[in-house]
């Protein structure tokens, strides 16, 4: 059951659009709930002062229930909430809980597709706008190239072994971030190095390889039509350019035709 739920929580928007249809509605004769007992008045804060609010540690016990809500804000971060819409978000869970929804799921669900795609486009239009000087910059630096696909590559320290093919397979160290410097993945961090064929990669990767020689270490910058493109991918948004220091270790058989 738990994984059914994991599951649907981390499916697109499409799906969650078209599985909506199939919940049931709350029962017409649902009992009132019970009025809350008025709030004790909060205690008076010294001047200058804001009141202190420290979290209590997770138990055990609570500690699945809040990898359940890291997991929904995971699946959520393609809608690009403000957190003004996060508020309507806890609603709607409340709400649901106490089975006193304030629509219609069959009516409003089928929509979440188009809302999806349009939050999508306005997050790729905005990352590709953040991403215009950021790459005219890093293509001024000193020893880069520039290639004709948009590719920005520097060699950080030279190799002096063979450089791949693009039917090779490879062997790399590698670490990703952001242009903000947000790291979404990392060889380093796993302590172990990756391998992949480089016609199985993106396109910023397949060309930029292959600059490469054995030994060494260079910088990539992708812009986003060379990586994800509009649709990104989990902890990379649609637009997004990508920045990825690369070790090549080795050179693998290339892969059977």
């Amino acid at each position: 059951m738990l994984r059914l739920l994991i599951c649907l929580l981390l499916v697109p928007a499409a799906a969650l659009a078209q599985g909506a249809t199939t919940a049931q509605k709350p029962p017409a004769s649902a009992p009132a709930a019970p009025k809350p007992a008025a709030p004790a008045a909060p205690k008076p804060v010294p001047a200058g002062r804001a009141p202190a609010r420290t979290a209590a540690p997770l138990t055990d016990a609570q500690k699945p229930i809040y990898a359940l809500g890291l997991l929904m804000q995971r699946s959520l971060d393609q809608f690009d909430l403000s957190a003004a819409e996060l508020e309507i978000l806890k609603r709607a869970l409340t709400d649901a809980a106490a089975r006193k929804p304030a629509i219609d799921i069959d009516e409003w669900a089928p929509k979440i597709e188009a809302f999806a795609a349009a939050r999508g486009e306005r997050v790729a239009a905005r990352e590709k706008a953040a991403s215009v000087a950021y790459l005219a910059k890093a293509a001024a630096e000193p020893g880069v190239v520039r290639t004709d696909s948009g590719l920005i590559y520097r060699d950080l320290s030279p190799g002096t072994g063979p450089s791949p093919a693009a039917t090779d397979a490879v062997r790399v160290h590698y670490r990703g971030t952001l242009i903000n410097g947000t790291e979404f993945d990392s060889s380093y961090r796993r302590n172990e190095p990756a391998q992949f064929p480089l016609r199985g990669v993106i396109p910023c990767w397949t060309e930029g390889l292959q600059k490469m020689k054995v030994g060494g270490k260079a910088r990539l910058v992708c812009p986003s039509d060379l990586a994800y493109g509009d649709a990104g991918r989990p902890s990379i948004p649609g637009g997004a350019t990508l920045v990825f220091e690369v070790e090549l270790l080795e050179i693998v058989a290339a892969p059977a035709q």
